[in-house]
């Protein structure tokens, strides 16, 4: 692990002198119900929140953020799949292809970014100037995603309850839109079903 943080440092002390375009990704998933959060109530009156009558599916979304530049995502209801991260990465190729400059993401081991389908891609997005940097097991707080998602879920969204996935949908987009008017990054769409 020691090895694998001083090539990650290494990383980003590179695209600090725009050497390379470095670029962190990963997925998480949201529901119509959220957590409660913690907040005072007057001495006898207990906390409640409404709930919707369903809980409904999962709105997965998959995130590629260049800090200080570029939050690339993307939503589908239900969960990723590897043809929905290959039309990500595809999109991040084009990109390092156009700009004839290396971009390097920033992943962990997850089972899409590993499957027989996506590794059978590896070698085109290599060509064209896309490359992975998979972090060691168990070590998703080397990737600074991971708290781009817990501020928007506490921040944005935290003891919200929606009617549908749309409504839920609309929230994270508007939470992704906070999140890049703070943190001073353009928000980019990439529709993940036109496989």
């Amino acid at each position: 692990m020691k090895q694998k943080r001083a090539d990650l440092e290494m990383l980003e002390i590179a695209a600090a002198l725009g050497e390379i375009d470095l670029l962190y990704g990963d997925e998480s998933g949201f529901c119509c119900w959220s957590e409660a959060t913690y907040s005072y109530y007057f001495c006898g009156e207990q906390k409640r929140q409404e709930q919707t009558k369903k809980r409904g599916k999962r709105l997965s979304i998959m995130g590629i953020w260049q800090p200080l530049a570029e939050f690339f995502y993307g939503l589908v209801v239900g969960s990723l799949k590897s043809e929905e991260f290959i039309v990500m990465m595809d999109q991040q190729a084009k990109i390092a292809q156009a700009q004839k400059r290396m971009r390097v993401v920033v992943l962990d081991n997850g089972s899409i970014h590993v499957s027989k389908k996506v590794k059978e891609k590896y070698q085109d997005w290599e060509a064209q100037g896309l490359y992975f940097f998979f972090l060691p097991a168990y070590c998703s707080q080397m990737n600074p995603i991971e708290l781009e998602w817990q501020h928007l879920k506490e921040e944005e969204l935290a003891g919200q309850m929606f009617e549908s996935e749309k409504e839920l949908a609309c929230h994270v987009i508007w939470g992704l839109e906070s999140r890049g008017e703070k943190n001073n990054h353009n928000l980019k769409f990439i529709n993940l079903k036109t496989a």
